[in-house]
């Protein structure tokens, strides 16, 4: 069981990884005026999916 909890605890780890950097590249687009508000969902899901490919290789 304990083995289970700490790959649980990896796996929050990661993916608190992943929204963060998520989330450094699209406030850098944001200020830079690559996003706007219309765009944003779109353009966070597209990086966010980027980033998770990243981390699999």
């Amino acid at each position: 069981m304990g083995s289970s909890k700490s790959q649980s605890e990896s796996v929050s780890a990661q993916e608190e990884l992943i929204l963060k950097v998520t989330k450094e590249i699209v406030v850098k687009f944001i200020e830079v005026g690559r996003v706007s508000p219309t765009s944003f969902a779109e353009i966070f899901k597209a990086v966010n999916d980027s980033v998770r490919e990243s981390i699999k290789r």
